[in-house]
């Protein structure tokens, strides 16, 4: 398969019904998954249900942090701890890789995180044959 994922506002809204943000919003951050995702034809991501998935995975990601912003919780990281008396948080990435941390902050990232782990392995192409040598 070839081509590129179209953002489909509704389906969206089907399988992620949690999600509030406006249309303009969500549109705005598919542009913003597909700035972190390759949606071209130029995608490792070949299979375009999938890549949709992904895609789908990241906006539903962005849209929660920016909800999470918008209630005035600006914190990065996952609570490990918290009191209420004299109020504590404590805030934690756990052992995580710094290109990691970003997506742990919600479960939607956290599987998008899962799932491409095969597409994050190093991939070598010999691009020519070795010149034979004579002995």
């Amino acid at each position: 398969m070839s081509g590129i994922v179209q953002f489909n506002l509704l389906k969206f809204r089907e399988l992620y019904p949690k999600i509030i943000a406006t249309d303009d919003q969500l549109s705005m951050f598919f542009i913003e998954a597909c700035m972190q995702c390759n949606n071209t034809d130029k995608s490792i991501i070949k299979n375009l249900n999938e890549r949709e998935l992904l895609l789908f995975l990241l906006v539903a990601h962005i849209a929660t942090l920016q909800q999470r912003i918008d209630s005035g919780n600006e914190a990065v990281g996952r609570i490990t701890s918290a009191s209420e008396g004299s109020v504590s948080v404590v805030l934690d990435n756990g052992q995580t890789k710094d290109s990691e941390k970003w997506y742990q902050q919600t479960a939607y990232g956290a599987r998008y995180w899962a799932l491409t782990k095969r597409y994050r392995s190093f991939i070598y192409i010999l691009g020519h044959a070795p010149m034979p040598v004579r002995r």
